[in-house]
């Protein structure tokens, strides 16, 4: 699919014109949603065995090995609607009962530590079938009971084994309380839950953990959860270079032409165009992309376009999809009110994976 003319001055080298996102309104049905409530492609070959574990940090190395053992305690046989047996998969099915033990955990660490790495390795280790177990981030979760309604995502992620929740947002307190419930209803059933999120920068030394804040913003649920403290510093910026300059338009372009698959899209029109796309599709919206290139890169304007430019880099970041821009650097794109607002760990992570993006697309205006 060809959407964006041809640019004067430049003679392409891909067989088309660049892509535009602006010219996607992807339709997604619900059962996708739930089918592709799995790891992200940038986490699909990620194991245990491939987590490096920081050595001036201990707690990495502790965590790859309660999860690991977290995981092989999921083999057993899961009862559905009705008894189930022991935390380990041991014993015989028996009434419905609260389980002994956390029927949970919960990655307590800062940006960059490992976090979801470690989340869909224990999604990979457990022994189950990919039908049996879920992964999803929070606001994936929110849209899936807002497509399938509350009563139809219970039932149909009561009989999974597994439910994986990254980036466990506590900033909105409806859908917490949403999401609270809709949790104690898969406990109950006999779902093993498994969550990350991260704290608001400025509280608990400089926004590193959140295990208070989430253990009381689901209340009931906190006893069904131990909390694996994970230390260490944002490997995204762990020996590696600064966060590329933006390039000229020119550039961009350019490289854009010069890229099969890619996308080139005028930054301001492209937030305009999230507004019509519902958040829930934006990872339909990068379906086939094999770069992003923007052109005039300038400040998010409100708090709406800017929580939506917030899922879209998740997308892109879960797709290893590479950006390349012209304009703002990115850690300017958020006004200082935002980031010290009630959003800025969105922003901050926003930020970390739009920089590792730009780091990976940095080579497409070489011509690499």
């Amino acid at each position: 699919m060809s959407s964006s003319p041809s640019a004067p001055g430049i003679d392409p080298i891909a067989d088309a014109a660049p892509l535009s996102l602006c010219a996607r309104a992807p339709h997604v049905p619900a059962d996708r949603l739930v089918a592709e409530m799995v790891p992200p492609p940038r986490f699909d070959s990620v194991r245990f065995s491939t987590y490096i574990p920081d050595p001036n940090q201990p707690s990495q190395t502790e965590a790859v090995r309660v999860l690991d053992g977290f995981a092989g305690g999921l083999g057993g046989a899961h009862a559905v609607g009705g008894g189930k047996r022991g935390f380990f998969g041991f014993g015989r099915a028996k009434a419905p009962k609260t389980p002994a033990g956390p029927r949970g955990v919960y990655l307590d660490g800062g940006y960059g530590v490992g976090k979801t790495h470690l989340l869909a390795s224990l999604w990979h280790a457990t022994p189950a079938e990919p039908a049996l177990k879920a992964f999803g981030t929070f606001v994936e979760l929110t849209n899936l009971v807002g497509a399938l309604g509350f009563q139809q995502t219970v039932q149909t992620l009561s009989g999974h084994r597994l439910l994986c929740i990254d980036e466990f947002e506590l900033d909105d307190p409806g859908d917490t309380v949403l999401v609270s419930t809709l949790l104690g209803k898969l406990v109950d059933a006999g779902v093993a839950l498994a969550a990350t999120s991260n704290t608001l920068p400025g509280k608990l030394g400089e926004g590193r953990f959140a295990a208070a804040d989430f253990l009381r913003e689901i209340q009931g649920l906190s006893a069904h959860f131990h909390a694996l403290r994970i230390d260490g510093e944002d490997y995204r910026h762990r020996g590696l270079p600064a966060a590329p300059a933006p390039f000229s338009e020119e550039q961009v372009t350019k490289a854009a032409y010069a890229t099969a698959g890619a996308s080139l899209d005028d930054f301001p029109h492209l937030l305009d165009h999230l507004a019509k796309v519902h958040p829930s599709r934006y990872g339909a919206l990068t379906d086939g992309l094999k770069a992003v290139c923007l052109t005039d890169v300038r400040p998010v304007p409100d708090q709406s376009t800017a929580l939506r430019l917030v899922v879209l880099a998740d997308r892109l970041y879960d797709r290893e999809v590479p950006v390349l821009a012209a304009g703002l650097p990115f850690d300017r794109l958020f006004s200082e009110e935002m980031l010290n607002g009630g959003y800025r760990k969105k922003y901050f992570r926003a930020i970390s994976r739009l920089t590792a993006l730009a780091r990976d697309g940095k080579g497409l205006a070489a011509g690499d």
